[in-house]
C-alpha cells in the first residue's frame, strides 16, 4: 500500500479520488457496472433527469467526427419518479457518491426536480445542466445568459442543502463571468465544460448526418478549449472546478488539475473503453509516486505562468 492521498474535495463533498463519470455517458451506472468496479471511482454523475420522461430526438443522434463525436440525444431520460423507483435501488449497492444531473425547460422545473430528489440520501449532490433551452423565454439556452444562470442557481439553492454544481456552457465569450454568478448565488462548484456546438454533413446527400442538424461536440478535439476555460475560471473566481472535455488518459487528468480542476469527469472515453476510468486511478497513483506528490489535490491550480 502506498501513502499517496488521492482524495479531493468539492465544497463539502469529499471524493476518494478525482475520477468522476460524466453525465450521459454511463446511463444510470448499471450500464457500466459490469466493466468497472464502481466502488473505486470518485463519483458517478447520472444522465440528465427531467421532471417527466423524455424520448429525446429521433436518430441519427450520434456521429463520429475527427478526434471526437457529435451527440444530439435530446436529454432522453426516464424522469424523476421512475429514477427514484427503478434506478436508485441498484445504485444503493455501491459505496460511491451519486451526483444527479438535472435538465429542465424552465426555472420551475429545475426547482421541482431538485426538491423531489433532495430527500433521497443516496444522492450526494446535484449538477445542474444549464445548456437547456429556456422554453418560457423564447428558447435561448439558460447557459448563454448570465442572469438566467444566476437565477437558476439562486432558486435551486433555496430548495436543497446538498452540494450544488452548475455545469457551464463553453459557448460564451467569458465563462468566468458565469462562474462568478454561480458563486455569488450560493453554488458550491462549477463543471467546465459542457459540449461545444458542432455539425457534420454527408457530402453526397448534402444533408446533415444528425437529425437535429447540430449536436454537442465532445472528445479529444475539445480538450485545449476546455483547458483554457478551466484556467480562465481558476484565475478569476475562487470556486471548485470539475474539469470536463476530451480526457483520454491520466496525463489529461493531471493537466486539468494543474490548470485549476479539483476533479474531472470522463465522458467520451467511456464509449471507447469502459474500463479506462478505473485504470486511470492506478496510473495517477503511479504518477504521484514517481513525482513525489504525496497529496494529489496539491496539483490543483499549480500552474506557473
Amino acid at each position: 500500500m502506498s501513502n499517496i492521498d488521492l482524495s479531493v474535495n468539492i465544497g463539502s463533498l469529499k471524493l476518494r479520488n478525482p475520477i468522476m463519470l460524466a453525465s450521459g455517458t454511463v446511463g444510470y451506472g448499471n450500464e457500466i457496472s459490469e466493466f468497472s468496479d464502481l466502488n473505486k471511482l470518485g463519483a458517478i454523475v447520472t444522465k440528465s433527469l427531467s421532471l417527466k420522461p423524455r424520448k429525446g430526438n429521433p436518430p441519427q443522434r450520434i456521429v463520429e467526427t475527427p478526434a471526437g463525436m457529435l451527440n444530439a440525444i435530446g436529454l432522453a431520460n426516464v424522469g424523476v419518479d421512475v429514477f427514484l423507483k427503478e434506478k436508485i435501488p441498484f445504485l444503493k449497492q455501491f459505496d460511491v457518491p451519486l451526483i444527479c444531473n438535472i435538465a429542465a425547460s424552465s426555472v420551475e422545473e429545475y426547482v421541482e426536480c431538485t426538491r423531489n430528489l433532495t430527500s433521497e440520501e443516496t444522492i450526494k449532490a446535484f449538477e445542474i445542466n444549464v445548456s437547456c433551452p429556456n422554453v418560457k423565454e423564447g428558447g435561448l439556452q439558460f447557459g448563454n445568459d448570465v442572469n438566467a444562470v444566476a437565477n437558476v442557481t439562486a432558486k435551486v439553492r433555496a430548495v436543497t442543502n446538498k452540494p450544488l454544481i452548475i455545469k457551464l456552457s463553453p459557448n460564451v465569450s467569458y465563462i468566468s463571468e458565469f462562474a462568478k454568478v454561480v458563486k455569488d448565488e450560493g453554488g458550491d462548484a462549477v463543471s467546465a465544460i459542457n459540449t461545444l456546438v458542432g455539425t457534420s454533413f454527408n457530402i453526397f446527400t448534402k444533408k446533415p448526418k444528425i437529425f437535429n442538424v447540430n449536436g454537442g461536440l465532445s472528445g479529444p478535439a475539445i480538450k485545449p478549449i476546455a483547458l483554457a476555460k478551466v484556467l480562465e475560471i481558476s484565475r478569476k473566481v475562487d470556486i471548485p472546478i470539475i474539469g470536463i472535455g476530451g480526457i483520454m488518459n491520466w496525463q489529461d487528468v493531471v493537466e486539468f488539475m494543474i490548470v485549476g480542476a479539483s476533479a474531472v469527469q470522463i465522458g467520451t472515453l467511456n464509449f471507447i473503453d469502459p474500463t479506462a476510468p478505473e485504470k486511470i486511478i492506478k496510473q495517477l497513483e503511479d504518477y504521484c509516486i514517481a513525482s513525489n506528490v504525496e497529496k494529489l489535490s496539491n496539483l490543483t491550480a499549480s500552474y506557473i505562468l
